[in-house]
């Protein structure tokens, strides 16, 4: 949990939202399982295979041709375009499976008078996915996709432009993400934020810093 005193937490005026991994679910095991074989590698090497060039992927650098044709450079093998696209939709697919539950708790936050922001890395065909599809986009006071503003977390950038839209300090705003690291970029800017593992967790730590709005106990 991050240090954040309950004595400061009445004046949290916004809660920024991570999108993957808080906003949806992560991907299942056979889904990872069918992405791994594409490039005929074991589901333990994805991981690092698909993050090593996914930020420029998600700041929008590379198209999706570029990134999968990368990736599988790198897992040793060629792949067809007929193949990519495949890919492609699976990855939609995989990073489509909305945590309803902590979409509903961002619209009682929304009904209570709480600002509330999506802040998100994402590549330019999953941000045409989200706008067209999910039509709870419009209950957020501030969307950040990464792919439209060129940056990715952690730079601080993206964290400031998303509290200037949302007309909020950093103090007065609650940030979530399942990554540590991009946790750890918003407490340097002096945001309070907490690592997102469960909706169970989630409720825990917000009693323990004297938040009243809270997730349902699902």
């Amino acid at each position: 949990m991050s240090e954040v005193g309950a004595d400061r937490s009445n004046g949290l005026k916004a809660v920024i939202f991570d999108y993957g991994e808080v906003l949806c679910h992560a991907p299942t095991p056979a889904e990872n399982q069918r992405l791994a074989s594409f490039f005929g590698i074991g589901v333990d090497q994805l991981p690092v295979l698909w993050a090593r060039n996914r930020g420029p992927f998600d700041r929008g650098d590379l198209t999706p041709e570029v990134y999968w044709s990368m990736l599988a450079k790198d897992a040793g093998v060629d792949i067809s375009p007929s193949l990519i696209a495949e890919i492609c939709e699976l990855d939609l697919t995989m990073w489509s499976n909305v945590n309803v539950g902590m979409v509903a708790w961002a619209q009682k936050l929304s009904s209570a008078g709480v600002k509330v922001g999506l802040l998100s890395n994402m590549h330019p065909n999953m941000v045409a996915h989200c706008r067209k599809y999910f039509s709870w986009l419009k209950d957020f006071d501030c969307v950040t996709f990464s792919a439209e503003v060129r940056m990715i977390k952690p730079d601080p950038a993206i964290y400031q432009h998303t509290l200037r839209g949302l007309g909020v300090t950093a103090s007065e705003t609650l940030f979530l993400d399942d990554r540590e690291i991009n946790v750890a970029a918003a407490k340097a800017l002096g945001i309070y934020a907490l690592r997102f593992e469960s909706m169970a967790q989630l409720r825990r730590d917000l009693q323990t810093i004297g938040f009243k709005l809270l997730p349902a106990n699902s």
